[in-house]
Protein backbone atom coordinates (compact mmCIF):
# COMPACT_ATOMS: atom_id res chain seq x y z
CA UNK A 1 0.00 0.00 0.00
CA UNK A 2 1.48 3.64 -0.73
CA UNK A 3 2.25 5.85 2.10
CA UNK A 4 2.50 9.46 1.63
CA UNK A 5 3.64 11.70 4.57
CA UNK A 6 2.43 15.52 3.33
CA UNK A 7 4.05 18.81 4.24
CA UNK A 8 2.00 21.15 6.79
CA UNK A 9 4.40 24.06 5.60
CA UNK A 10 2.44 25.49 2.93
CA UNK A 11 -1.06 25.40 5.25
CA UNK A 12 -2.50 28.83 5.89
CA UNK A 13 -2.98 29.66 9.94
CA UNK A 14 -6.40 29.57 10.01
CA UNK A 15 -7.41 27.08 7.49
CA UNK A 16 -8.58 23.02 8.96
CA UNK A 17 -5.38 20.80 7.95
CA UNK A 18 -8.21 18.93 6.48
CA UNK A 19 -9.53 21.40 4.24
CA UNK A 20 -5.68 21.92 3.40
CA UNK A 21 -5.40 18.83 2.63
CA UNK A 22 -8.32 18.39 0.04
CA UNK A 23 -7.61 21.81 -1.43
CA UNK A 24 -4.14 21.47 -2.11
CA UNK A 25 -3.73 17.16 -2.50
CA UNK A 26 -7.03 15.87 -3.65
CA UNK A 27 -5.47 13.49 -5.62
CA UNK A 28 -4.19 11.73 -2.73
CA UNK A 29 -7.39 9.84 -0.82
CA UNK A 30 -6.93 10.34 3.19
CA UNK A 31 -6.30 6.28 3.61
CA UNK A 32 -2.84 6.70 2.06
CA UNK A 33 -1.20 9.36 3.82
CA UNK A 34 0.56 8.30 6.89
CA UNK A 35 1.53 11.37 8.49
CA UNK A 36 1.44 15.69 8.18
CA UNK A 37 5.00 16.95 9.25
CA UNK A 38 5.28 20.26 10.47
CA UNK A 39 6.23 22.53 13.51
CA UNK A 40 4.44 22.08 17.03
CA UNK A 41 5.10 23.79 19.94
CA UNK A 42 8.95 26.03 20.03
CA UNK A 43 11.91 23.41 20.50
CA UNK A 44 15.67 24.08 20.46
CA UNK A 45 15.79 21.20 18.04
CA UNK A 46 13.51 22.34 15.08
CA UNK A 47 15.86 22.04 11.51
CA UNK A 48 15.49 22.64 7.82
CA UNK A 49 13.13 25.68 8.25
CA UNK A 50 13.49 28.31 10.15
CA UNK A 51 11.08 27.97 13.08
CA UNK A 52 8.61 31.18 12.64
CA UNK A 53 5.36 29.44 14.97
CA UNK A 54 3.26 26.38 14.65
CA UNK A 55 2.45 24.83 11.83
CA UNK A 56 0.31 22.21 13.50
CA UNK A 57 -1.92 23.73 15.79
CA UNK A 58 -3.91 21.87 18.06
CA UNK A 59 -7.22 21.40 16.25
CA UNK A 60 -5.16 20.58 13.28
CA UNK A 61 -3.69 17.74 15.54
CA UNK A 62 -6.82 16.55 16.89
CA UNK A 63 -8.24 16.67 13.50
CA UNK A 64 -5.58 14.24 11.86
CA UNK A 65 -5.39 11.42 14.71
CA UNK A 66 -9.71 11.62 13.94
CA UNK A 67 -9.26 10.77 10.60
CA UNK A 68 -5.91 7.93 11.43
CA UNK A 69 -3.48 10.57 10.46
CA UNK A 70 -0.19 10.83 12.35
CA UNK A 71 1.90 13.71 12.99
CA UNK A 72 5.56 13.88 11.91
CA UNK A 73 7.74 16.38 13.66
CA UNK A 74 10.67 17.61 11.87
CA UNK A 75 13.86 17.75 15.31
CA UNK A 76 16.22 18.05 12.53
CA UNK A 77 18.79 20.06 13.88
CA UNK A 78 22.23 19.78 13.58
CA UNK A 79 23.10 20.20 17.04
CA UNK A 80 21.28 18.63 20.21
CA UNK A 81 22.83 19.22 23.66
CA UNK A 82 21.19 16.51 26.26
CA UNK A 83 19.47 20.46 28.25
CA UNK A 84 18.44 21.31 24.73
CA UNK A 85 16.50 17.52 24.77
CA UNK A 86 15.52 18.06 28.26
CA UNK A 87 13.92 21.27 27.40
CA UNK A 88 11.66 19.41 24.65
CA UNK A 89 10.87 16.99 26.66
CA UNK A 90 7.12 18.10 26.99
CA UNK A 91 6.94 18.05 23.03
CA UNK A 92 8.17 14.66 22.87
CA UNK A 93 5.79 13.88 25.61
CA UNK A 94 2.86 15.61 24.12
CA UNK A 95 2.98 14.14 20.63
CA UNK A 96 3.71 10.59 21.94
CA UNK A 97 1.85 7.80 20.55
CA UNK A 98 1.30 4.94 18.43
CA UNK A 99 1.19 6.23 14.35
CA UNK A 100 3.22 9.65 14.89
CA UNK A 101 7.07 10.36 13.91
CA UNK A 102 9.93 11.77 14.68
CA UNK A 103 12.34 13.24 11.61
CA UNK A 104 15.66 13.61 13.14
CA UNK A 105 19.45 14.16 11.63
CA UNK A 106 21.42 14.00 15.04
CA UNK A 107 22.10 10.43 15.95
CA UNK A 108 22.91 11.04 19.36
CA UNK A 109 19.47 12.61 19.59
CA UNK A 110 17.58 9.54 17.79
CA UNK A 111 19.05 6.91 20.20
CA UNK A 112 18.17 9.41 22.78
CA UNK A 113 14.25 9.17 21.36
CA UNK A 114 14.34 5.77 20.91
CA UNK A 115 15.31 4.84 24.60
CA UNK A 116 12.58 7.37 26.30
CA UNK A 117 10.02 7.50 23.89
CA UNK A 118 9.70 4.08 22.31
CA UNK A 119 6.25 4.54 20.47
CA UNK A 120 7.33 7.29 17.81
CA UNK A 121 8.85 6.27 14.43
CA UNK A 122 12.20 7.70 13.74
CA UNK A 123 12.97 8.58 10.31
CA UNK A 124 16.82 9.63 9.11
CA UNK A 125 16.18 13.16 7.20
CA UNK A 126 17.35 13.74 3.78
CA UNK A 127 19.42 16.08 5.85
CA UNK A 128 21.66 12.90 6.70
CA UNK A 129 22.43 13.22 2.67
CA UNK A 130 22.74 9.31 2.77
CA UNK A 131 24.39 8.66 -0.54
CA UNK A 132 25.51 5.24 -0.76
CA UNK A 133 24.65 1.36 0.09
CA UNK A 134 26.69 1.50 3.46
CA UNK A 135 25.33 4.51 4.63
CA UNK A 136 21.78 3.37 4.21
CA UNK A 137 22.27 0.42 5.76
CA UNK A 138 24.07 1.92 8.99
CA UNK A 139 21.17 4.37 8.92
CA UNK A 140 18.72 1.09 9.42
CA UNK A 141 20.61 0.00 11.89
CA UNK A 142 19.51 3.09 14.46
CA UNK A 143 16.35 4.78 12.52
CA UNK A 144 12.97 3.09 11.34
CA UNK A 145 13.22 4.43 7.93
CA UNK A 146 15.20 6.94 6.00
CA UNK A 147 14.72 9.39 3.51
CA UNK A 148 17.23 9.67 0.49
CA UNK A 149 18.12 12.65 -0.98
CA UNK A 150 16.24 14.40 -4.25
CA UNK A 151 18.13 13.72 -7.16
CA UNK A 152 18.53 10.04 -6.26
CA UNK A 153 14.98 9.74 -7.12
CA UNK A 154 16.26 10.28 -11.09
CA UNK A 155 18.70 7.61 -10.51
CA UNK A 156 17.05 4.53 -11.60
CA UNK A 157 20.00 2.41 -11.54
CA UNK A 158 20.98 3.04 -7.57
CA UNK A 159 17.16 2.51 -6.61
CA UNK A 160 16.98 -0.75 -8.14
CA UNK A 161 19.82 -1.79 -6.15
CA UNK A 162 18.54 -1.18 -2.91
CA UNK A 163 17.82 -4.32 -0.71
CA UNK A 164 14.96 -2.89 1.93
CA UNK A 165 13.07 -0.63 -0.24
CA UNK A 166 10.41 -0.79 2.01
CA UNK A 167 11.99 1.29 4.72
CA UNK A 168 12.78 4.11 2.38
CA UNK A 169 11.25 7.23 1.79
CA UNK A 170 11.45 8.98 -1.64
CA UNK A 171 10.23 12.29 -2.36
CA UNK A 172 7.47 12.59 -4.95
CA UNK A 173 8.36 16.11 -6.23
CA UNK A 174 11.33 18.62 -5.14
CA UNK A 175 12.42 22.15 -4.94
CA UNK A 176 15.91 23.88 -4.64
CA UNK A 177 17.62 21.04 -2.94
CA UNK A 178 17.06 19.50 -6.08
CA UNK A 179 20.20 20.63 -7.57
CA UNK A 180 21.84 22.53 -4.57
CA UNK A 181 25.55 21.62 -4.59
CA UNK A 182 25.81 22.02 -0.84
CA UNK A 183 23.32 22.36 1.43
CA UNK A 184 24.82 25.04 3.51
CA UNK A 185 21.50 26.38 4.56
CA UNK A 186 20.80 23.35 7.10
CA UNK A 187 23.54 23.82 9.11
CA UNK A 188 23.20 27.56 9.76
CA UNK A 189 19.34 27.37 10.26
CA UNK A 190 20.27 24.51 12.84
CA UNK A 191 22.33 27.56 14.55
CA UNK A 192 19.70 30.16 13.88
CA UNK A 193 17.01 28.19 15.41
CA UNK A 194 18.70 27.76 18.50
CA UNK A 195 20.39 31.58 18.93
CA UNK A 196 18.22 33.84 16.60
CA UNK A 197 21.41 35.99 15.40
CA UNK A 198 23.36 32.64 13.24
CA UNK A 199 23.74 34.29 10.02
CA UNK A 200 21.78 32.20 7.18
CA UNK A 201 23.60 30.93 4.36
CA UNK A 202 22.60 29.87 1.07
CA UNK A 203 24.61 28.32 -1.70
CA UNK A 204 22.16 29.60 -4.02
CA UNK A 205 24.32 32.68 -4.20
CA UNK A 206 27.85 31.30 -3.91
CA UNK A 207 27.74 28.85 -6.77
CA UNK A 208 25.89 28.86 -10.17
CA UNK A 209 23.21 26.58 -10.81
CA UNK A 210 20.40 24.94 -12.34
CA UNK A 211 17.02 25.41 -10.69
CA UNK A 212 14.30 24.19 -12.35
CA UNK A 213 11.99 24.98 -9.82
CA UNK A 214 9.34 22.67 -8.53
CA UNK A 215 9.71 19.06 -10.03
CA UNK A 216 7.22 16.16 -9.50
CA UNK A 217 8.90 12.65 -10.00
CA UNK A 218 7.32 9.78 -12.24
CA UNK A 219 5.69 7.92 -9.24
CA UNK A 220 4.72 5.17 -11.41
CA UNK A 221 7.90 4.80 -12.19
CA UNK A 222 9.69 4.49 -8.72
CA UNK A 223 6.79 2.08 -7.13
CA UNK A 224 7.37 0.03 -10.38
CA UNK A 225 11.09 -0.13 -8.64
CA UNK A 226 9.52 -1.18 -5.58
CA UNK A 227 8.76 2.08 -3.48
CA UNK A 228 6.40 2.44 -1.49
CA UNK A 229 6.96 5.37 1.01
CA UNK A 230 6.81 9.17 -0.38
CA UNK A 231 7.51 12.59 0.87
CA UNK A 232 5.03 15.65 -0.40
CA UNK A 233 6.75 19.00 0.01
CA UNK A 234 3.71 21.43 -1.58
CA UNK A 235 0.20 21.60 -2.83
CA UNK A 236 0.14 19.81 -6.48
CA UNK A 237 -1.51 17.95 -8.64
CA UNK A 238 0.12 14.94 -10.13
CA UNK A 239 -2.12 14.78 -13.10
CA UNK A 240 -4.14 11.93 -14.57
CA UNK A 241 -1.74 9.55 -13.84
CA UNK A 242 -2.77 6.08 -12.57
CA UNK A 243 -0.46 4.73 -10.01
CA UNK A 244 -0.93 1.03 -9.60
CA UNK A 245 0.48 -0.51 -6.63
CA UNK A 246 1.58 -3.80 -6.85
CA UNK A 247 -0.43 -6.84 -4.68
CA UNK A 248 -0.79 -10.07 -4.50
CA UNK A 249 -3.22 -11.05 -6.94
CA UNK A 250 -5.63 -7.96 -8.59
CA UNK A 251 -3.24 -4.88 -8.55
CA UNK A 252 -4.40 -2.18 -6.56
CA UNK A 253 -5.40 1.12 -7.76
CA UNK A 254 -5.99 4.49 -7.34
CA UNK A 255 -6.24 8.26 -9.23
CA UNK A 256 -3.68 10.41 -8.17
CA UNK A 257 -6.25 12.75 -9.85
CA UNK A 258 -9.20 12.16 -8.40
Amino acid sequence: MLRFTISGRSKKNDEPVLDYLARGFPGIPLKYIDSVFGFVERSPLYGGRIFEGAELIPPDVDALYGAGIGVRIPFTNHFAEPHEYAESAPVFEKYHRDGNAVIVTNDALARWVRRDYPRYRIEASVIKNLRTYDKIAQALDLYDTAVLPMDLCEDEAFLAGLPDKSRITLFANAACALTCPSKICYRSISKFNKDGVSELLCSGHMKAREFRGMVDFDLQRLVDLGFSRFKVLRPVRFGPQEVRTPAKGDAARFSMAD
